[in-house]
């Protein structure tokens, strides 16, 4: 997941996206999936419901996927993302517990702002991406992705069992909130009209407890991870379908599923981690180098540093990169050659980019064509195309920030 320029320039928020490798659809016992508070709602509204990190959510409802993610882009889709761990970390000690597993610096947020950030390992592979935001309430709210749960959980339970017996005041605490992320241009007019506080003081990455359409208790973030401006609303359980249901009332809001939420964060540059990052990929080799806290970088005091820092300044084998090709839409696998017609790297992450008419992609390439411009081929489907190398964002992303 996923915060000042050089952040906004990357990221909109982490969080674990649609892909084609890891949903199916539910032609098997639904009952071994597991079920968000919406389950139900998304049915009422027509979901198509798919399997995806052991849960049963809506791929799209009955726009098609397309429709969905233009009018995301141009007024706000409302998406169910409660499959996503959130966790509450206590005690006195809680800044030390989180920064003996991830790259940030989290001692440096402010009251209520919030940061992208990286669980590694000591081999400096990424473990998961996750935001971690300080609160005013004197724990730290960690949002990590859903099909990471166990593996996050386990990571920072036996931290704090570590701590705990060396006499650290830390605890932890996993939430059963519903989390609704409510994306695009309008987001902040419409969800202005449920609540008291002023949006306008809520920039990027920032967050505050509120009331919200009668709801207390909801932690809204001004994050998603979209490109485009919104929030995450974490809410108490019971309270989610009145909470989806206000929202949906207004002609602005339309449901979004998890076709849409990919190729949306795709445009943006966003990652999805398990395909386009993982625990063999470093954060300078993902281009997340951003997420390196400065005193952290010279402390060189996170798991992996030994690795990951020396990077910084060197050489490394590969980086991720974004291409874009006219014919065949690039996907995940799709061999990456250079002119010569030499297999160089794969393809992460393709669809069609649905804003801009053209094929998008991320994938790994030699340093040496990393460049933005760089022309290279693809294989799709045993046929070689021309590809480039493209910046990222592909589309501008539009976050929140006070001038």
């Amino acid at each position: 997941m996923q915060r000042a320029v050089s952040v906004v320039a990357h990221l909109g928020f982490r969080l674990q996206a649609f892909s084609p490798d890891l949903y199916r659809p539910l032609s098997f016992a639904q009952d071994v999936l597991r079920r968000t508070p919406l389950y139900d709602f998304h049915l009422v509204h027509g979901g198509k419901m798919v399997a995806f990190a052991g849960w049963s959510l809506p791929v799209q409802y009955r726009d098609s996927h397309t429709d969905s993610h233009l009018h995301t882009r141009q007024h706000c889709s409302l998406f169910d993302v409660s499959h996503m761990l959130q966790t509450k970390i206590c005690g006195s000690d809680r800044v030390k517990l989180m920064e003996s597993l991830v790259v940030g610096d989290i001692a440096e947020l402010r009251p209520n702002q919030g940061t992208l950030s990286l669980f590694t390992n000591e081999a400096g592979g990424i473990l998961d991406d996750l935001i971690v935001t300080n609160t005013s309430e004197g724990h730290l709210y960690v949002v990590s992705n859903a099909g990471c749960w166990e593996k996050d959980l386990a990571l920072m339970q036996d931290k704090v069992r570590e701590l705990q017996n060396q006499g650290r005041d830390v605890g932890l605490e996993v939430l059963d909130n519903a989390l609704l992320a409510l994306q695009g241009p309008t987001a902040a007019q419409v969800l202005q009209a449920g609540v008291a506080d002023d949006l306008r003081k809520l920039p990027f990455m920032t967050s505050a407890v509120m009331e919200v359409f009668g709801v207390s208790g909801c932690r809204v973030t001004r994050c998603g991870y979209t490109g485009e401006d919104g929030v995450e609303i974490s809410v108490p359980a019971a309270g989610a379908v009145h909470l989806a249901t206000a929202l949906l009332e207004n002609p602005e809001v339309k449901l979004a599923g998890l076709a849409a939420r990919d190729s949306l964060r795709l445009e943006a540059g966003l990652c999805l981690y398990g395909t386009d990052i993982d625990e063999h990929t470093t954060p300078v080799e993902g281009s997340l180098s951003w997420t390196l806290g400065k005193r952290r970088r010279a402390a060189m005091d996170f798991p992996g540093a030994k690795v990951i820092v020396p990077q910084l300044k060197g050489k490394v084998q590969r980086r991720r990169v974004g291409l874009m090709c006219e014919g065949a839409p690039m996907r995940a696998h799709s061999p990456i050659l250079n002119m010569e017609g030499t297999m160089i790297g794969t393809v992460t992450s393709g669809c069609p980019s649905p804003s801009l008419k053209k094929n998008v992609a991320m994938g790994y390439v030699p340093c040496e064509y990393s460049r933005p411009g760089t022309k290279l081929m693809v294989e799709v489907r045993r046929k070689q195309q021309m590809a480039v190398v493209s910046k990222m964002p592909f589309v501008p992303t539009n976050y929140y920030t006070l001038k």
